[in-house]
């Protein structure tokens, strides 16, 4: 298991994570003024860095993510690069600016087992528009040797405004 500083895991009130911009939200998740999400305790997992387009996740394998035939069931490298690829373009979104995948696919090239350890997930973005991000990541072991690489499609939501009515949040 990851072994870092308690953490408390959560989901941040939506109107504090849409007054700052994507990479300010998860630099603060990741100093801790803001909680990690469950899932990171779940899967064990957790974004380590950030940076323009750019993002990083660290997990470890273990007994507790096998499936049947014992091995690390792919889902679990899926969302390491669903995760790190949907991070990588939210660094790159202002205040008030969210996003969703739309897409993530992933190719298996090693197996992962319970003795693999800790993997690291890079994701970043490879092009922007206004409605669509495209990322690419990658699963990389302790040695440099991929695991699985893959894409996602990201669709950038904005907040619409109406005086007559709440916020309300849609495709941009």
């Amino acid at each position: 298991m990851l072994t870092t500083a308690p953490r408390v895991y959560g989901v941040t009130d939506p109107a504090q994570a849409m007054r700052m911009s994507g990479r300010e939200f998860l630099e603060a998740i990741m100093d801790g003024r803001l909680p990690a999400p469950p899932i990171a305790r779940t899967l064990s997992f957790l974004l380590i860095e950030v940076g323009d387009g750019f993002a990083v996740f660290e997990g470890d394998a273990g007994e507790h993510l096998l499936n049947p035939l014992g091995v690390v069931h792919g889902g679990w490298a899926l969302t390491l690069i669903d995760s790190a690829t949907g991070c990588a373009g939210q660094t790159v979104l202002p205040a008030g600016v969210s996003y969703t995948t739309v897409e993530t696919k992933a190719n298996f090239s090693r197996p992962i087992t319970k003795d693999t350890g800790r993997v690291r997930a890079e994701g970043r973005v490879i092009g922007r528009g206004r409605r669509i991000i495209s990322c690419e990541g990658r699963i990389v072991d302790a040695g440099g040797r991929l695991l699985a690489h893959g894409t996602s499609t990201l669709m950038v939501l904005a907040v619409e405004t109406n005086a007559a009515a709440p916020p309300t949040v849609a495709a941009a």
